[in-house]
């Protein structure tokens, strides 16, 4: 009980909470997604609703509820169920924008270049309006969502229907991120089973488990394992998350705006770009915008 106290002072004034797997071989989420539904209304509230998605190469298996991840039958199945995936992405939802409904649950899903893109938001945007041509177009009525189709467009605008390679696509990201930034604070996890795309103006922490593996105990469940037991030397594992997940192991924070491309469970490309509002906000704090998202 101490701990859950501890771990609810913790969580209580972040946003949405943000899951992602990118691994060398398929591998399940089991593990990691016991801890972090915890956070669905246990050891914290962001219990407006969840989803999660895992990629079977170019497809994905989609699972979204607008009921909390400790409430809903098909979070229970997905912490029990070993689901073997190489990109996964999930997200529980404290709803700053848009209505507790299934349209505004996140992983966001579309098709772009025959695969299928998956996209999860923690943050909340302020007065951003693109202009979208109707290529993608929101179901529901977040600004997670909109930001997702606007980064898609942008995609479409810069390649056309020639699909780009991992690298441009970090660099279109790259540029286009910091602006959406502009806007407030932007954490994402965008995958199109390829690799998966990352980035933070908060916070987002990551961590990669190879060999030789050891044991990891979850800080919001009383949970612990030795991955030494369930794993190959060819085994490894990239985990992103919005708050460590494990007490006994060694996490790293993004930096303010940086993004990081995970591909076969280890980072292969990193870029650390400037956003003028943090810029301005270090400068002068009196010029910080404390929206609704950044007081969970």
């Amino acid at each position: 009980m101490h701990n859950i106290l501890i771990n609810k002072m913790l969580y209580e004034y972040t946003m949405c909470q943000l899951l992602g797997m990118n691994c060398a071989a398929p591998t399940d989420i089991t593990f990691s997604f016991r801890g972090f539904s915890q956070r669905a209304g246990i050891t914290s509230d962001h219990s407006d609703g969840f989803g999660i998605a895992f990629f079977e190469d170019k497809a994905c298996r989609l699972f979204v509820d607008n009921q909390s991840a400790v409430l809903s039958p098909i979070a229970e199945l997905v912490r029990n169920y070993p689901i073997k995936s190489r990109n996964v992405i999930a997200h529980i939802r404290k709803a700053t924008q848009g209505k507790i409904t299934l349209e505004n649950s996140h992983p966001f899903i579309r098709e772009l270049w025959g695969r299928q893109w998956i996209f999860a938001h923690n943050g909340d945007l302020h007065n951003f309006h693109p202009h979208l041509s109707g290529r993608f177009t929101p179901v529901g009525s977040t600004d997670s969502e909109l930001a997702f189709c606007y980064l898609l467009e942008q995609l479409v605008l810069r390649f056309g229907y020639f699909e780009p390679s991992l690298n441009d696509v970090f660099a279109l990201l790259e540029e286009i991120s910091p602006k959406i930034a502009e806007y407030g604070t932007f954490n994402f996890c965008l995958s199109n089973g390829q690799a998966l795309f990352s980035y933070a103006t908060t916070k987002l922490h990551w961590i990669v488990r190879e060999y030789p593996f050891t044991y990891a105990r979850l800080v919001d469940i009383d949970v612990d394992i030795d991955f030494s037991q369930f794993t190959t030397k060819e085994d490894r594992v990239a985990v992103i998350t919005t708050e460590p997940l494990t007490q006994n192991e060694v996490w790293t924070a993004y930096q303010p705006g940086e993004m990081i491309l995970f591909k076969d469970g280890q980072v292969i490309k990193t870029a650390t770009t400037h956003v003028e509002r943090l810029a301005r906000e270090a400068a002068d704090p009196s010029l910080i915008r404390v929206t609704k998202a950044d007081q969970y």
